[in-house]
């Protein structure tokens, strides 16, 4: 079972995680033509779509923090397959919505069901992979599958919006999870009790506090991830429309809105290898916060649309590829194992739902107020460097306490 653990679980986790993001970045594709199909095309556009992009992470914040604290007890396959299930019919039935209120409906649950699923990616992780593998299951895990949706799936999507509509991307999506995931999960993802490094202990679960989760250096890590949230979603759930306002159009914009993930795809391979050689895993995630920063900042002191987008795909790409790994393997490393799936949704669901729902109102706000897209991708760059700056701080008071190997390679 050892070698098969990369593709069984890895793989498979990697898949579902794909299949994950495409259902959260199907609503940015096709905003257009939903925002004139349900109304809200006119004056309120920004207004409307900036509710419409964060209620599916307004869900996920809550679903992290309680969803990795009260499935601890459950075995996180059961509860992958089912979360899996709801979120696929969720989104095949916004394709039928006629209502912002129904839309709004449909991708709290959606939030809601990927919120609970995401914790449990990292009980995978902890239980079956050694402590000095991590970071690569992270990667397999957590990264390439998130970052691959996000190359691929603009790409891929925005032609299949242009020919068949908004309707029919939905349907898609959402029937790809029921059809082909559901079916895998059951067959190849193992049951916790069969888990190599499971550490779970006889009796009643000791309680969830602070200290287990890593202490008060746990705080700076909630507020490093709630910073990158800002940033990323902040990107991710405008890009289209972004890249559209730089000029691009039909097929370059589908490229254009895909080039920051495929950076990130094609960054991660040298930065995992400087990441495993150095062990300096702090340090590697926070420039990933500073670099990205710097670079937004400089989006106003150049006028070109390409120079504007190279900015944008380096900030994510570098960061991407340096933070995201070597922050789960710090988290699963200083956490205690009873803890880890709590950590994992607590630091998610207030960075990524929380941090993601204020980028996407600050953008879209700032957007309707200045008439770019740019001014708040600038401002994101500044929240950014106030987390790898927290970052760094906790990377001292680890390295002080001797709670962190920060170059051993050990957390």
């Amino acid at each position: 079972m050892a070698d098969s653990r990369w593709i069984k679980i890895g793989g498979t986790l990697l898949v579902g995680l794909f299949i994950a993001y495409l259902d959260r970045i199907n609503l940015s594709v096709g905003l257009p033509s939903i925002a004139k199909d349900l109304g809200f095309a006119g004056p309120g556009f920004a207004v409307t779509s900036s509710w419409a992009l964060t209620t599916f992470l307004m869900g996920y914040a809550v679903a992290n923090v309680f969803g990795g604290i009260l499935t601890q007890r459950f075995d996180p396959k059961w509860v992958a397959i089912c979360t899996l299930t709801i979120w696929s019919v969720s989104t095949i039935l916004t394709g039928w919505v006629a209502s912002v209120g129904l839309l709004l409906f449909y991708r709290l649950v959606l939030g809601v069901t990927e919120g609970i699923y995401w914790p449990q990616q990292s009980r995978f992780a902890r239980s079956w992979f050694a402590p000095h593998e991590l970071t690569r299951a992270n990667s397999i895990i957590q990264y390439y599958g998130q970052y691959l949706a996000l190359a691929i799936g603009f790409v891929s999507l925005t032609p299949i919006y242009n020919a068949f509509g908004w309707h029919v991307l939905f349907f898609i999506t959402g029937g790809v999870g029921l059809v082909v995931m559901i079916p895998l999960y059951g067959l190849l993802l193992g049951k916790q009790s069969e888990a190599p490094y499971q550490e779970q202990k006889a009796g009643p679960q000791p309680k969830l506090t602070l200290r287990a989760l890593g202490g008060v250096p746990f705080l700076l890590l909630v507020f490093s991830y709630i910073m990158q949230g800002m940033f990323f979603w902040g990107i991710t759930l405008w890009i289209p429309l972004a890249v559209k306002s730089l000029g691009f159009t039909g097929g370059a914009q589908a490229l254009g809105s895909a080039l920051p993930y495929i950076a990130a795809i094609a960054l991660a391979v040298p930065m995992a290898i400087i990441s495993d050689r150095t062990g300096k895993r702090v340090l590697i995630a926070a420039l990933g916060l500073l670099v990205a920063g710097i670079l937004l900042i400089l989006l106003p002191q150049v006028s070109s649309g390409y120079a504007k987008l190279a900015l944008i795909t380096l900030a994510l790409g570098y960061w991407a590829s340096s933070y995201t790994p070597n922050i789960w393997s710090i988290v699963q490393s200083t956490a205690e194992p009873q803890a880890v799936g709590a950590a994992a949704g607590i630091i998610n669901g207030l960075g990524a739902g929380g941090g993601g729902t204020l980028a996407g109102f600050l953008v879209g706000l700032m957007y309707k107020y200045t008439g770019s897209y740019m001014s708040g991708f600038v401002a994101l760059g500044v929240l950014v460097i106030l987390g790898g700056t927290a970052l760094l701080i906790y990377g001292r008071m680890m390295s002080s306490r001797g709670s962190l190997a920060l170059g051993t390679g050990k957390a």
